[in-house]
């Protein structure tokens, strides 16, 4: 039997939210960690099989009393994070791979990413299952310039052309660790892979789109969770819905 397992990366330190006890991962939305919110959408759904969680490592046995806590039965192991998110996301695909058989689907997300819907998991395996990978993305609503020095503007791409990356990011297991090998022989660093989409780019790889939702924000800085609770305010049910 084909099986679907969730990778959460969740080891920031949350640099960019300014002075903050806690990492941005376990910042009360709405009653409870952000972190639990994003781990909900994947436990609840019918698809999904296991969960391996990345966690810095001085963090994991308060990630572990939270997923007690909550009752978030479907994390199979919670794994050391790295120096980088990718690091991290590494630590829990292999640990995944040792529990699970080359025709897995994995889909990659960010632990402070908790709209996503039950359709778009839905799609994202079915996706990776058909065609071989599925990364998220919603249209450009800005104009977006290419600059190398934040000053001069280089190249202004046609806006119906762009398109903004997002996790989740599925793909078989074998084939990302693979791609994970690859970038780590000559880039141990991961300098400037921001996500699996770059990764594939960089070693030659194709990847297919599958269109997400545009609530669908991480915590990266304090305004977002100013947004974030706004969009618990807004919508009558909370996230993992159609």
């Amino acid at each position: 039997m084909t099986r679907n397992v969730g990778i959460i990366f969740a080891g920031g330190v949350g640099s960019r939210m300014g002075d903050t006890a806690l990492p941005k991962q376990f910042i009360d939305i709405d009653g409870k960690p952000v972190l639990i919110w994003t781990l909900e959408c994947f436990d609840r759904h019918p698809r999904i099989d296991e969960i391996y969680l990345a966690c810095k490592e001085e963090w994991i046995g308060h990630a572990r009393d939270l997923l007690e806590q909550y009752q978030i039965r479907k994390v199979k192991a919670v794994v050391p994070g790295g120096g980088t998110a990718q690091h991290s996301i590494y630590n829990a695909l292999t640990e995944a791979r040792s529990h699970n058989a080359e025709d897995t689907i994995v889909l990659i997300h960010d632990g402070i990413r908790p709209f996503i819907t039950d359709g778009l998991i839905t799609d994202l395996i079915e996706t990776a299952r058909e065609k071989g990978n599925a990364i998220t993305y919603t249209p450009c609503q800005e104009t977006i310039v290419v600059s190398e020095d934040e000053v001069n503007m280089r190249d202004v791409p046609i806006r119906r052309h762009t398109f903004s990356v997002q996790a989740p990011q599925a793909f078989f297991i074998d084939d990302i660790i693979s791609a994970h090998d690859e970038i780590r022989e000559t880039n141990p660093g991961y300098d400037d892979v921001v996500d699996a989409c770059t990764m594939y780019d960089m070693v030659g790889r194709s990847v297919n789109l599958v269109r997400g939702n545009v609530g669908n924000i991480k915590i990266t800085y304090p305004e977002d969770v100013y947004i974030l609770e706004g969009l618990f305010r807004y919508r009558e049910s909370k996230p993992c819905t159609e």
